[in-house]
């Protein structure tokens, strides 16, 4: 019987050549293909866009929203703020009073109460005689001395009509929480509320 030999086997002369016999971690070094390079240009082209209008919001500024117009006139006939809902309209002394009056809470926003009365509207604050004092609008002509000078009352830029039928007119009164008129219910009560005594001695409730 004849025995076999081993044979040599030939890679080259089937054609194989070295690369099946390379490395394990040849093959799958794989080079980024053009859908890879696709990726990476559309996520530089995002960015660019976005650091683009950063900076522009961060030179031009982002413009202010439009303010909402709450101007209304109240049921007493005063100036008064107007509510989101755009139906009701509350008094002057009703906003950044610590209490909700409005039902989404508006009259209280930190941007309205935070400087009063510098982040107010005009139309809802009263500027007194003394420059630092200040009262809500609808105090005005209301009979009482909330300015602490009666500037609310009696001052030329107060602007108040005389005094109506609840009320009787001093000379000068005498007490602090009233300037030129009192309620009528005071009078011929046995207090002097005038200096003259009209209340006591004139006027009839």
């Amino acid at each position: 019987m004849n025995r076999i030999q081993p044979q040599n086997f030939d890679a080259a002369s089937l054609g194989l050549g070295n690369s099946v016999f390379s490395s394990k971690k040849g093959p799958l070094c794989v080079p980024c293909t053009r859908q890879c390079v696709c990726v990476s240009a559309i996520a530089l082209i995002i960015l660019g866009i976005i650091a683009a209008v950063i900076a522009i919001i961060v030179t031009v500024g982002i413009p202010p929203p439009t303010p909402v117009n709450r101007l209304c006139v109240t049921t007493s006939n005063q100036t008064g703020f107007l509510c989101d809902n755009r139906e009701t309209c509350i008094s002057a002394s009703q906003v950044c009073d610590t209490r909700r009056n409005c039902a989404n809470g508006e009259d209280e926003q930190e941007t309205l109460c935070r400087d009063l009365p510098n982040n107010l509207p005009e139309y809802l604050i009263f500027h007194c005689s003394n420059p630092r004092l200040w009262i809500s609008a609808d105090k005005r002509c209301n009979g009482f001395n909330d300015c602490g000078d009666c500037s609310d009352e009696t001052g030329t830029w107060a602007s108040c009509p005389p005094c109506g039928p609840q009320w009787w007119r001093c000379t000068m009164v005498v007490l602090y929480s009233y300037c030129a008129c009192i309620p009528r219910s005071f009078c011929r009560d046995g207090i002097q509320h005038c200096f003259d005594w009209s209340d006591e001695y004139i006027c009839t409730k």
